[in-house]
C-alpha cells in the first residue's frame, strides 16, 4: 500500500471520528438542555430572556447553579418552628392592609431567614441564597425575586410598585414559603417520630401541625379590602 492511500486512508477515518464526536457533543447538549428546563421550569425561560436568547449561555450559567447547589440537602423544620414561621407570615398578611411596603419588607426578611433554617446559604448575601433556591424550588422562587426587589428598591423608577404590584409579588411569594415549610420528607419524618412516641394520637397531632403553614394562613390581600388599591 502506497504512503498515499495510507494518509488518505487515516484522513478518511479522522474525519469519521471527528463527525462521530460531534454528533455525540450535540445530541449531549441536547439531552442536557431539555433536562435543564424540565428541572428549571420557569427559571430556564428567565436565564434564556437574561441571555437574550441564548441557549448555551443560559444553560451553561444553571449548569454552574448546579454543580454548586445540586449536592445540597434541606434541612427539616421541627413542629414548633413551622408553626413560628406561620404565625409569622399570617401576620405579614393582616400588615399589608394597613402598611403594604412594610409587609413586603417583612416577608422578604422572613424568606430568607426560613430558606436559612432549611439549610440554604446565608452567609454569602441574597443572591447566593436564590441561585440555590432556584435549584431545588424552580418553580416557586421568583416570588421570592420579587418580593425582594420590592423590599429593597434601587434605581431610578424603583419606587413605583403600586400596590397591586406589591400584593401580587407577595402572594407569589407565598408559594416558595408553603414549599419551604411543608415538605413531604418533613411530614413523612414527623409522622414516624410520633408513631414512636405516642401512637396514633401523636400522629394526628403531627399531622395537624403540619398543615398549618397552609390551612391556617388566613389570607388577607383581598383587592377591596387594602388601602391605597
Amino acid at each position: 500500500m502506497s504512503t498515499g492511500v495510507i494518509i488518505v486512508l487515516i484522513v478518511i477515518v479522522v474525519a469519521v471520528v471527528a463527525a462521530v464526536i460531534a454528533r455525540l457533543v450535540m445530541a449531549r447538549g441536547a439531552g442536557g438542555g431539555q433536562s435543564l428546563k424540565r428541572r428549571f421550569g420557569p427559571e430556564y425561560d428567565r436565564a434564556l430572556a437574561r441571555h437574550n436568547g441564548d441557549s448555551q449561555a443560559a444553560e451553561h450559567e444553571l449548569e454552574e447553579r448546579v454543580q454548586r447547589h445540586g449536592s445540597l440537602r434541606e434541612q427539616p423544620l421541627d413542629p414548633a418552628a413551622r408553626d413560628r414561621y406561620a404565625v409569622r407570615w399570617t401576620a405579614i398578611q393582616e400588615q399589608f392592609v394597613d402598611s403594604p411596603r412594610d409587609a413586603v419588607v417583612e416577608a422578604d426578611r422572613l424568606l430568607g431567614e426560613v430558606a436559612g433554617a432549611r439549610g440554604f446559604p446565608t452567609g454569602d448575601g441574597y443572591e447566593e441564597q436564590l441561585s440555590a433556591l432556584s435549584v431545588h424550588h424552580a418553580h416557586h422562587v421568583n416570588g421570592y425575586r420579587r418580593v425582594h426587589l420590592a423590599a429593597n428598591p434601587n434605581g431610578a423608577g424603583a419606587d413605583r410598585a403600586d400596590t397591586e404590584e406589591l400584593r401580587e409579588s407577595l402572594v407569589e411569594a407565598r408559594a416558595l414559603f408553603e414549599a419551604l415549610t411543608t415538605s413531604a420528607r418533613d411530614d413523612r419524618a414527623q409522622l414516624r417520630k410520633a408513631d414512636r412516641d405516642g401512637g396514633e394520637e401523636a400522629a394526628d397531632t403531627t399531622r395537624t401541625d403540619s398543615s398549618r403553614g397552609r390551612s391556617h394562613t388566613p389570607w388577607a390581600l383581598n383587592r377591596r379590602h387594602v388601602k391605597g388599591s
